[in-house]
């Protein structure tokens, strides 16, 4: 018997990749959401062997496409007869200092994170508010707690408009509506596999995504993941001044 049905974006790899893994593991059906189709079924193949059980759907999605993401969320909607939570963690990790002459990696990171996700949020408050239940969860970044420096300033800013949205829907208070903001610390993903200098803190996947599916399936309004040392480091980087803030990242 599944536990219900959740979507993820961003599926084909990464912290998307493994929160598929450790859902189906707790006994969810899956709706997984990717533009690399190839990784996605390479995904449902390991998740089918592991739990035969579970139902897999895969949908190929880019979602700077804002018609396509309207469409695979419905179709998902109506494959499964509803939709208990989407997780919306597409997103790109370019960046460039601004001025110095690449703003086509800053607007692509814009565009996929910040509209991409509003995109995501319309589709699936589109489901939720009819079927009046969900949850809504907005993987968000602990650098969205304040402003970044060179390369990290637009990715930081567009994680901080995904809390910024995610607030406001807490706010409205829609009947049946939950909202988590989740704020990774530094998690290993394929994004961040090729950086140079690997920051502190660093965990490995698996362990670092479990702190998050354990936050979701608390319905947390936010959480900061891992619990340490990112929540007492998360007081300090949204009180300390901006000249100890540049020191810290």
């Amino acid at each position: 018997m599944s536990k219900g049905t959740i979507v993820i974006t961003g599926a084909s790899a990464g912290l998307g990749a493994e929160m598929a893994r450790q859902f189906a593991a707790l006994g969810y059906d899956l709706g997984l959401c990717a533009r690399r189709v190839a990784k996605l079924e390479a995904l449902r193949e390991e998740i089918a062997a592991a739990h035969p059980e579970r139902r897999v759907e895969l949908r190929t999605l880019d979602v700077t496409d804002h018609e396509a993401v309207l469409a695979v969320v419905r179709d998902l909607a109506w494959t499964f007869g509803t939709l208990d939570r989407v997780v919306v963690n597409a997103g790109l990790g370019k960046g460039v200092a601004l001025g110095k002459g690449s703003p086509d990696a800053n607007r692509e990171t814009a565009v996929t994170n910040f509209v991409g996700a509003l995109s995501q949020a319309e589709a699936a408050l589109e489901v939720f508010r009819a079927q009046e239940h969900g949850h809504l969860v907005m993987v968000s970044s602990i650098s969205a707690l304040r402003g970044m420096r060179k390369a990290m300033t637009v990715y930081a800013a567009t994680k901080a408009g995904v809390a910024s949205l995610a607030e406001g829907l807490r706010s409205e208070r829609i009947p049946g509506l939950d909202v988590s903001v989740i704020y990774p610390g530094y998690i290993r993903s394929e994004m961040n596999e090729h950086v140079a200098r690997q920051p502190p803190f660093m965990v490995d996947t698996e362990p670092g995504t479990r702190a998050m599916v354990k936050a979701i399936e608390k319905r947390k309004a936010k959480a900061y993941v891992p619990a340490w040392p990112w929540v007492p480091l998360g007081f300090l980087l949204k009180r300390a001044p901006l000249s100890v803030v540049r020191r810290m990242t």
